[in-house]
């Protein structure tokens, strides 16, 4: 693969095996390598949809999500966020939550930390499901010129011309499935309705500040390019960096959703939150990143334009997955497998419809939108 963009992800495997081989010798080494599979193999959609986003993003913003935004998924998702679900669902202390989570003790013992962190998932799993259902039921409303699944996705765009019908569906399963899965009701609807509120928020405000720019770029063409009077930006630059900053919280918001299985389906594979930041976190984290990153400036999505299609019907199946492990274990391994037989689909789907054009002298590396109109 591409060493420049591959690079920093292939060094930052080694160290992170090294240091897991110190840490716990060679039982740490495999468990961090697993770990680094295993978060890899359940994020393929991850990346599609994130290159999606990257690619609206400036340069600026693009580098601010693949330096701040990893630290804020290895240590901030990885390690920190089930220290804090630990510590609120137990009532302790930061301290003690991480005392307990070095103490290693078995899953089975229901004072463990992976026990605790466990109990806490139907809350987990209702706020990632709720933000991913509505992420897939956006995308899917949304009339788009070109269809992979083409009766099922012209389907849903007709439905979704029924002014905010995402929204009502979502707060309908949300209350069916409490109702009906949930050991405490309460506790899930709301934990639901933070993460419909949370993608309201970030997706209203992205968009918001987006269009703003997008707006004052097109008024002043040039104009209002120039610092402000008393030496400070431009209300053109000040309006742009707002949009890309609500674009970086979303993608973090987002990214931070597709985690929450992974961590805690890494407790299946070892309790040790060590090892789990080193391998879910550096190692996996990283080469989501650098696939991200390899698929916005290969321009593959252009090139095969169902696998955005494929990376959010993965979505919408992980998304009914966490709201299903409100009441149900669903296994790890399932949860990967149908985001990769999405992505594996879609893209021979694209190179199948390649192939096609190509035969009917169609230059496939025409835009999307030019693509459509075939």
């Amino acid at each position: 693969m591409n060493l420049r963009i591959f690079g920093w992800s292939y060094a930052v495997t080694i160290v992170s095996l090294v240091i897991a081989f110190l840490y716990g010798g060679w039982t740490a080494l495999i468990l961090c390598a697993i770990l680094g599979v295993l978060e890899i193999s359940l994020s393929f959609d991850n990346a599609v949809v994130n290159a999606t986003i990257l690619e609206r993003m400036s340069e600026f913003w693009q580098k601010i999500f693949l330096t701040i935004g990893i630290f804020i998924a290895v240590f901030g998702m990885r390690l920190v966020f089930p220290l804090v679900i630990v510590a609120v669902t137990a009532g302790l202390n930061p301290v003690e939550s991480l005392t307990l989570a070095l103490e290693q003790r078995p899953e089975s013992d229901p004072t463990s930390y992976a026990a605790l962190l466990d109990e806490a998932y139907p809350q987990i799993a209702a706020f990632g499901g709720m933000f991913l259902f509505m992420l897939f039921l956006d995308w899917m409303f949304e009339d788009r010129d070109i269809k992979w699944l083409q009766p099922i996705e012209k389907f849903l765009s007709r439905i979704g011309q029924i002014e905010r019908i995402s929204i009502v569906m979502a707060v309908l399963a949300l209350v069916l499935l409490s109702q009906f899965l949930a050991e405490d009701p309460a506790v899930v609807l709301l934990a639901g309705s933070l993460g419909l509120i949370t993608y309201l928020a970030v997706q209203g405000l992205g968009q918001f500040f987006e269009q703003a720019g997008q707006a004052q770029m097109e008024e002043v063409e040039g104009e209002d390019t120039a610092p402000s009077t008393n030496g400070g930006p431009s209300n053109l630059a000040k309006a742009t960096g707002k949009a890309g900053f609500f674009l970086f919280l979303y993608l973090e918001v987002l990214d931070a959703a597709f985690s929450f299985d992974g961590v805690i389906g890494a407790f299946a594979i070892t309790p040790d939150p060590i090892i789990i930041a080193l391998g879910l976190g550096l190692i996996g984290a990283m080469f989501v990143r650098s696939l991200t990153v390899f698929l916005v400036r290969k321009g593959t999505l252009a090139d095969y334009v169902y696998l955005e299609h494929g990376a959010h019907w993965a979505i919408g199946a992980l998304a009914v997955i966490l709201l299903v492990g409100i009441g149900y274990h669903v296994n790890e391994i399932l949860t990967g497998l149908i985001g990769v037989a999405f992505i594996g689909a879609a893209l021979l789907s694209s190179i199948l419809r390649n192939r096609r054009l190509a035969a009917e002298g169609v230059d496939t590396h025409k835009s999307a939108d030019e693509l459509a109109a075939k």
